[in-house]
């Protein structure tokens, strides 16, 4: 499965397995191992390899999340959003800014490549030497590529029961994330119908 760093950020807030949401960023530490499980996302952006994040750049990510999360939501609208922070998102025009801020915040300049045997190509040559600076740059810069790419189209908010994530549909009938989540919605469903049975017809309180 195709793996996009914009859906990794947001899916820094997840289903903890017991009915609760974990934060993937909540601590430095956090952040940092989660930085380093990006790194092949983002080679081609930035050597992460060994950074080690601060308070300061967990917040700076958490932020951006936010943004990215709020965009999440406009992109599968009128379907509702991922129910983790439904309820506390920031305006879309809020998440533009912010966004479209801290991708602005690296200047870049394309630089051609043209090897003797080989096919031109273009790469981004950096002009900040601030690594955190960059890192926050390079995830805003991979969630503005995500949104105004075809597979912002196929952005879903999972439904199945305390599921919180988004996902990319990779067919055309796919509801769930994975499996296991419609395995639980189909057990939810079964249950409802159960219920609805029992009680006579009428719809479960």
């Amino acid at each position: 499965m195709e793996r996009w760093l914009a859906l990794e950020l947001a899916s820094t807030i997840r289903h903890d397995g017991d009915g609760g949401v974990t934060d993937d960023l909540a601590t430095a530490q956090g952040t940092t191992r989660w930085i380093h499980e990006q790194r092949d996302l983002l080679a081609d952006r930035i050597s992460a390899g060994e950074l080690a994040a601060d308070e300061n750049l967990r917040l700076g990510i958490v932020e951006l999340r936010q943004a990215v999360r709020a965009l999440f939501a406009r992109a599968v609208s009128p379907a509702p959003p991922s129910p983790a922070d439904a309820h506390r998102l920031m305006t879309a025009d809020q998440a533009l800014a912010h966004l479209n801020t801290a991708a602005a915040r690296e200047p870049v300049v394309p630089q051609l490549d043209w090897p003797a045997e080989g096919v031109p190509a273009t790469r981004l040559l950096s002009a900040e030497n601030d690594l955190y600076v960059r890192l926050v740059a390079a995830l805003a810069r991979a969630a503005i590529e995500f949104l105004s790419s075809p597979q912002r189209a196929q952005l879903r908010s999972c439904t199945a029961p305390r599921c919180v994530r988004y996902f990319v549909k990779s067919h055309g009938r796919q509801e769930w994330c994975k499996p296991s989540c419609g395995n639980r919605a189909r057990a939810a469903r079964h249950y409802k119908r159960q219920r609805t049975s029992a009680d006579g017809g009428s719809a479960p309180s």
